[in-house]
């Protein structure tokens, strides 16, 4: 992440849809998974605004971040354990001790995914989970992924072979964000054929706009643990130990 864009997150992230919703369903995934009490370690912070709300539920927290910028601007915040740590090598927690790992949109900014799954499952209680996110669709690879530093783009298959290769299984995965899925094929198309993306800003929209998104993500939320949803921007999954650990 560049500097600028953790400027932008720490702007958008108590207000702008595509945060709060993501955030609503990760602490709805985490109640119905991993409830707390019990230590939950957020691999990259970003501008901390999940890790608090994680705290506010009764969780214990601290975060790694392999950004400074964001490890200060969580100490800011009064978040004494956020830690600078790369996410690759091993983490520095006791074995078998978190009741909960939440890795949002990170997987794909990592060179080795399975490297850092593996280290989430050694730190991990045998009744613990991870929640993780991550973009879906490489046919939708573009220069906004580029720029955002993203290697992949991922299917509901890849990452349960990742999660596999890292001792890990799939207790629950579905697509999310169904709803602006045909607005950001068409975006992607017209940005291919006619123009050149220099930076990867959230797209701006009205209050009234806003609201509608974050309601159209509570009905979607009501259906992911029903039926799931076939298509969306983003997979959203649960894993845990593949064995008792």
């Amino acid at each position: 992440m560049q500097p600028q864009h953790l400027q932008e997150l720490a702007e958008l992230e108590s207000t702008y849809w595509w945060h709060v919703a993501k955030r609503q369903l990760i602490t709805d995934v985490l109640a119905k998974f991993a409830p707390p009490p019990g230590l939950l370690v957020e691999g990259g912070i970003g501008s901390s605004r999940n890790l608090l709300e994680f705290s506010q539920l009764g969780y214990d927290v601290s975060g790694f971040d392999v950004m400074p910028e964001a490890v200060e601007l969580g100490r800011q915040k009064g978040l004494s354990r956020a830690a600078v740590h790369d996410l690759e090598q091993p983490w520095p927690v006791e074995a078998n001790s978190l009741r909960a790992v939440v890795l949002l949109d990170v997987i794909e900014h990592v060179a080795h995914p399975v490297t850092v799954l593996s280290h989430v499952k050694n730190s991990l209680r045998p009744d613990g989970a991870v929640i993780i996110t991550v973009p879906a669709y490489q046919w939708m690879f573009s220069e906004w992924d580029r720029l955002l530093g993203h290697y992949r783009r991922y299917s509901p298959s890849m990452l349960r072979q990742q999660a596999s290769a890292a001792g890990l299984k799939v207790a629950w995965m579905t697509h999310w964000n169904s709803f602006t899925f045909p607005a950001a094929v068409a975006t992607r198309c017209w940005e291919r054929m006619f123009s050149s993306r220099r930076t990867a800003d959230f797209p701006r929209v009205s209050p009234r706009v806003n609201d509608l998104l974050l309601g159209a993500a509570r009905l979607e939320r009501q259906l992911l643990f029903k039926v799931g949803v076939p298509f969306g921007l983003s997979v959203v999954g649960v894993l845990q130990h593949a064995e008792p650990a």
